[in-house]
């Protein structure tokens, strides 16, 4: 795998898309200023932000700071759960565009499927008309399962050009990914290094980053890219913004990428898109 091709991705649509994002879930929105501008100085030119965050002022201010063009950062956020429906969804997204402060985003989901309400087809077809506009570059979803997306594909036209899902070595998602590959949908990562729950300190990726005399999460995030994953590492810790985008000048045998595959425990840490309505 080239370094272009692990720096960006082409999505359905042909819009390119950075593989290494930053997350700022749970990061206020000052803190966002100052992590997002540290992530850019670092060379992330992707941030994964979200209406229910609370932080899309500080996010569009650290890209308006940072000095860079704003063609060159491509941002994501995302609808909530509570504003789903046709209608509803317009108006967030006009929301979301003045708290940014920008005319467009570069890729805009649907945060959860939330099957319990039963809009999300509705939802979807905002999202096309969005699309349809310009007004997002590329439009996606985000904790969707299979029976979700085959049901967006029997009822809708447009093939959502990312699913952004949980998904790290203890939830490998393998069922999903295959889909996703089969229809052209981009994975992306969300709590790609598992949350701080005890995937870091497995004694399997302790060993393979000693051998690369690299940390954990490097590790990982190399595993997430050699598999073909969009990943959003969130931190605000200066030290490990510049660690976790430094994985491209070394590379996991085939070996290693099976024996993190098999980590896998089907373990989520956070909650099940089947049954999750919260909103």
């Amino acid at each position: 795998m080239s370094e272009h091709e692990l720096n960006a991705i082409e999505l359905n649509n042909g819009v390119m898309m950075p593989r290494q994002g930053f997350g700022v879930w749970q990061v206020s929105d000052d803190e966002a200023v100052t992590a997002v501008g540290l992530a850019l100085k670092a060379g992330y030119r992707g941030v994964d932000t979200a209406s229910a965050y609370g932080n899309e002022r500080g996010v569009g201010r650290a890209v308006r700071e940072s000095g860079l063009p704003r063609a060159e950062v491509f941002v994501t956020t995302k609808l909530w759960n509570g504003d789903q429906g046709f209608d509803n969804a317009l108006k967030a997204f006009d929301r979301s565009l003045e708290h940014l402060g920008m005319e467009y985003v570069d890729l805009y989901l649907i945060h959860w499927p939330m099957p319990g309400r039963d809009q999300y087809v509705d939802t979807w077809r905002a999202l096309e008309r969005i699309a349809a506009e310009g007004r997002a570059r590329a439009v996606g979803v985000s904790n969707f399962l299979v029976p979700h997306l085959e049901r967006l594909a029997a009822d809708t036209e447009l093939v959502p050009a990312v699913n952004q899902i949980e998904l790290h070595p203890y939830l490998t998602q393998t069922e999903l990914r295959a889909y996703h590959a089969r229809h052209g949908i981009a994975t992306e990562a969300w709590s790609p290094l598992g949350q701080g729950r005890g995937l870091l300190d497995d004694p399997v990726l302790a060993r393979i980053a000693a051998e690369h005399d690299r940390s954990p999460a490097q590790i990982v995030l190399r595993w997430h890219y050699q598999s073909g994953d969009i990943a959003i590492p969130k931190s605000v810790t200066p030290s490990r913004i510049k660690e976790n985008h430094t994985i491209t000048d070394f590379a996991l045998t085939p070996t290693e990428m099976t024996t993190i595959d098999d980590l896998n425990r089907n373990e989520r840490f956070g909650p099940d898109p089947a049954t999750f309505n919260a909103t």
